[in-house]
């Protein structure tokens, strides 16, 4: 596939990581010569300087021949002006990173498609989705859904009161074999190593483990690891902005009791117009007789979502000392988001990361459904649809050459979550849920294309 990415931001730069590993044509533009100086020193692809809204640059990089454009420059009117000329040059796919997430809402009043642009992708509303998602399941480090709930992705941390730490995988199966879930990777404590799980992995305490699971496995994990499920009624946001405002919308249209602390007076006060059922503070987040005035220790959830990433982590590790429930901060530095153990914090999520797999999403040639990056970890969690010419159809699970390196979470089969063991037989329609490192996602997907 040949695929051009205007923009060598971060977000452009993960998305051309993430493609490199399976050997795409891959041309990235950006103004910026560090940047691509940067991209191309790492990664095997082809570099332009120059602005992705020129006609000249843009049939330099062969855009009438492309499958696809990616635009994911800082500037939304770049993107989609960067789609339409695509488009009109011959581009056969566009996708337009933007900011107003109006652009969304009201996208059945005006054709973005009939500009040129494909998808729009807002990284907006895809955090508020993800905050919503992390306060469903409070006691987790993460989680995620796939098809409504039927499969569960949920990740913990392991002391030493677990019950199968210290026991393999495959001995603590035979211990609960009633248990509905299954471990599809490992980070050990103190180290940034990624591992998949195999029957003679052992568990050990301090180990940050995702599971896989089904609607009633949940609350077994929160038996077995100790984790209480504790209601969530009460949120304070530190930051009124874009997303401060959509987090808060969307949890007083849910009933929460929402308190929001914003440091610009002006746009507390407009705060206070759109969203009457929140209570907007008007002061600096960063104090802490503020946030003891507002009777922090009582809140269940802190959200710290300003523009700023060390007064989002610093801000929640003053909740966090003050015994608040859950903890969600907001970073744009990448380097943050692989320290989110370290920290102390439950959960940092990334703009632009979320959008990079969002985006990525719809690359795959494998009939990929979803896709989601594992907090702080190197791994990858994808969503697979069974053709009837994939080659794993009419396959039992152990019989297929999967890598070492990735391995099979579950399965949903006519709408119903299956934890799939070796024996289970693939076929067509099944939905598979796949974790796997970076390396093995060509291999993965050339398996169900």
């Amino acid at each position: 596939m040949r695929i051009i990415i205007a923009g060598a931001g971060e977000v452009g730069f993960h998305l051309a990581k993430l493609l490199s590993f399976e050997s795409q044509d891959i041309t990235l533009i950006d103004i910026d010569k560090d940047r691509l100086n940067n991209a191309e020193n790492q990664l095997d692809i082809k570099v332009i300087k120059g602005n992705s809204c020129s006609l000249s640059i843009l049939k330099q990089a062969n855009i009438s021949d492309s499958d696809l454009l990616i635009a994911v420059t800082a500037y939304e009117t770049t993107n989609i002006t960067v789609c339409a000329l695509s488009k009109q040059l011959g581009c056969k796919r566009t996708i337009a990173r933007i900011s107003s997430e109006e652009y969304i809402n009201e996208n059945a009043d005006v054709s973005f498609r009939k500009l040129g642009v494909d998808e729009l992708i807002s990284p907006q509303s895809l955090a508020a989705d993800e905050i919503q998602q992390l306060l469903d399941q409070s006691a987790f480090t993460n989680s995620y859904e796939f098809e409504d709930g039927e499969l569960t992705l949920i990740g913990a941390i392991l002391d030493g009161t677990v019950p199968f730490v210290g026991k393999s995988v495959k001995e603590a199966a035979s211990i609960f074999p009633d248990v509905h879930f299954m471990p599809i990777a490992i980070q050990r404590k103190g180290t940034q190593l990624t591992i998949i799980p195999r029957g003679d992995t052992e568990f050990n305490e301090g180990d940050q483990v995702y599971f896989i699971t089904l609607k009633e496995g949940v609350s077994e994990i929160y038996k077995l690891t100790g984790k209480i499920k504790e209601s969530i009624s009460d949120v304070m946001i530190l930051g009124g902005g874009r997303l401060g405002y959509n987090v808060a919308k969307d949890l007083c249209e849910k009933k929460f009791n929402v308190t929001i602390i914003e440091q610009d007076k002006t746009k507390a006060l407009e705060l206070a117009d759109k969203i009457p059922d929140a209570m907007v503070i008007h002061g600096d987040g960063r104090s802490i007789e503020l946030l003891e005035e507002e009777n922090i220790d009582s809140i269940d959830a802190f959200i710290s979502v300003t523009e700023d990433s060390e007064t989002n982590i610093m801000t929640c590790l003053m909740a966090k000392s003050k015994k608040v429930k859950k903890t969600i901060a907001l970073v744009e530095n990448m380097d943050y988001f692989q320290l989110s153990n370290s920290i102390g914090i439950d959960t940092l999520i990334n703009k632009k990361l979320l959008t990079a797999n969002t985006i990525f999403r719809y690359i795959r040639r494998g009939d990929v459904l979803a896709m989601t990056t594992l907090n702080n970890f190197n791994a990858e969690i994808l969503e697979f649809k069974v053709k009837s010419n994939s080659k794993i159809s009419g396959m039992k699970i152990k019989d297929i050459d999967f890598p070492r390196s990735s391995i099979v979470g579950g399965v949903i089969k006519n709408g119903k979550g299956i934890i799939s063991l070796g024996n289970y037989k693939i076929v067509k329609n099944d939905i598979v849920v796949v974790c796997c490192l970076p390396r093995a996602i060509q291999k993965v997907e050339s398996l169900f294309s």
